[in-house]
């Protein structure tokens, strides 16, 4: 039987992400919405058959448009065991319910199946192992703790 081009795309699992974040900078109201920075301080990444350390010194750009909705933009990079190098560009849209979005944002824990959290991975790297990464799409989950975002990423095949 021929593959069907337009079939639903299948997911495989890429990667778990733990990755630690700091105190949110603030940076005010625009027209857009309130634009916060929350840099981001390491973790861990594993994958089939890889492991990785997530880089000091990213950040996550967030926008919260709403009582119920963020706009987020990380950017950050991981090293792996092998030494190395993936840079990951992360769009994810957050929301929930307003009184849940406020004590997430006050830094308070919050029931993460209270939040929809998705995302869209980019990733670049020079890395003859990874280097397939560089020509898929991926798609993600993610739940906030206070100090911690933890993710998963899926590859679309």
């Amino acid at each position: 039987m021929p593959i069907d081009p337009l079939a639903p795309p299948t997911l495989d699992h890429f990667a778990d992400l733990h990755v630690d974040v700091g105190t949110p900078q603030v940076l005010g109201h625009g027209p857009g919405g309130l634009r916060r920075v929350v840099p981001i301080l390491g973790g861990s990444a594993t994958g089939a058959g890889w492991r990785a350390r997530v880089l000091t010194g990213g950040s996550d750009f967030q926008l919260i448009v709403s009582d119920t909705l963020s706009i987020l933009d990380a950017r950050y990079g991981l090293e792996t065991e092998a030494g190395d190098l993936i840079y990951v560009q992360n769009h994810a849209v957050r929301a929930a319910p307003a009184a849940v979005m406020a004590a997430l944002l006050r830094g308070e824990p919050v029931d993460p199946a209270s939040i929809y959290f998705r995302c869209t991975p980019h990733f670049e790297t020079a890395a003859p192992a990874l280097r397939w990464i560089n020509e898929r799409l991926f798609v993600g989950v993610g739940v906030r703790h206070p100090a911690q975002v933890v993710m998963r990423f899926f590859a679309l095949n």
